[in-house]
């Protein structure tokens, strides 16, 4: 093994591997990735080890819709600053990789957000990803508390702006109505993820924009057109078809937990994954802030706007996942998934992360009997 940095053992946990949880092995970590997953009494001698004390060890958590954090909104705060912020906030709830998201905005601001996380990767600030851009193009009819007079069809040069991030993961939010085919294929050709949201489509404009290249939807069943006897419309384009990815907020608020149990039934396995679509509140006391200069406050733990729209969420992914356990009778190996592995595979980083085994990065959550996070790690650190 490398001898720059000692090896550090994880020991006394119920580790999940790739079969489901196993107890009496240690994870071994050296230079951020996992390099072995042992029985205690075959470490090495030198190995730093860490008693877990009968913790639930899970892969870090990915969260692929992040607003803001720790008081700070990255719309309002497009810096390398606010992401550290953003990403410090959610890692004391098991987050390990994130995507700061973008709701609707200017072109400006949507060049500065992508700059910002372009210096934040290269800065190497813990746990970001990538970047999510939430619209702006989306329709007015399921805007949410998107401001509409920031939507458009961007031209060629937006398109290349959009997709620049040249270090991370891409993902994009449209609605496919709005957006024609040859730009949501020049999207994908530039290596973006392009998601389905914030969507009046039919079912038949849906279906064409996965033929054009959109592989998931944004925030199932919200901001997108029903399910409906004759009218499928997004969320039964969503739930049909098998290869599409389904991102989901399960806080007893944005969906209802026989909603999201018809969504695991109808998909295959893996193909749906925990987001919370968390602002500012989360890690933070405050529970208000500016959105588009209006003053946004959760109340027992719900954000909507003035207008009485949901305005994200006051979720974090720990509380996700205790939500899947909970409320939707998940075991937690499958929540844990749901909340790490699944959403490591939808945004292509599935061979790096979301997985405790040899060769994967070091990002680990352990969990106590009440799903608390008791420990964190990112690469190994």
């Amino acid at each position: 093994m490398n001898a720059l940095r000692p090896a550090t053992a994880l020991c006394n946990a119920r580790v999940l591997t790739p079969d489901g949880f196993v107890e009496g092995l240690a994870v071994l970590m050296q230079n951020g990735l996992i390099v072995d997953l042992v029985a205690v009494e075959a470490l090495p001698a030198d190995a730093v080890r860490r008693d877990l004390q009968g913790a639930a060890l899970v892969p870090g958590f990915i969260d692929a819709q992040v607003n803001g954090g720790g008081g700070v909104l990255f719309n309002n705060a497009t810096t390398v600053d606010a992401i550290r912020t953003i990403a410090e906030a959610h890692r004391r709830f098991g987050t390990t990789g994130l995507l700061p998201t973008l709701i609707s905005d200017d072109a400006e601001v949507m060049a500065r957000a992508v700059e910002a996380t372009r210096a934040a990767i290269e800065a190497k600030v813990p746990g970001v990803l990538g970047i999510h851009l939430e619209g702006p193009y989306i329709a007015p009819a399921r805007k949410g508390t998107h401001n509409a007079t920031k939507f458009r069809v961007p031209d060629d040069g937006e398109v290349a702006m959009a997709t620049s991030l040249d270090n991370g993961v891409t993902l994009l939010t449209l609605a496919p109505e709005q957006v024609p085919a040859d730009t949501i294929r020049a999207m994908v050709d530039r290596g973006a993820i392009v998601v389905a949201g914030h969507t009046a489509a039919t079912y038949e404009q849906i279906r064409a924009g996965i033929d054009a290249g959109v592989s998931g939807f944004t925030h199932l069943y919200n901001a997108m057109s029903p399910l409906l006897g004759r009218e499928p419309g997004a969320v039964g384009a969503a739930l049909e078809d098998e290869g599409s990815w389904c991102g989901v907020i399960v806080d007893g608020v944005h969906v209802h937990p026989a909603s999201l149990r018809v969504a695991l039934a109808a998909k295959p396995r893996g193909k749906v994954f925990l987001v919370t679509d968390a602002m500012p509140m989360v890690g933070s006391d405050d529970p208000a802030f500016d959105l588009y200069g209006e003053t946004i406050t959760a109340v027992d733990g719900v954000v909507r706007n003035a207008a009485g729209s949901l305005a994200g969420s006051a979720l974090d992914m720990a509380g996700a996942v205790r939500n899947s356990v909970r409320l939707l009778g998940l075991p937690l190996d499958e929540a844990a998934r749901m909340a790490s592995t699944y959403p490591a595979d939808f945004l292509g980083l599935g061979a790096t992360h979301g997985r405790i085994a040899p060769g994967w990065r070091a990002d680990l959550v352990a969990l106590d009997a009440d799903l608390q996070v008791v420990g964190t790690w990112i690469g190994g650190e």
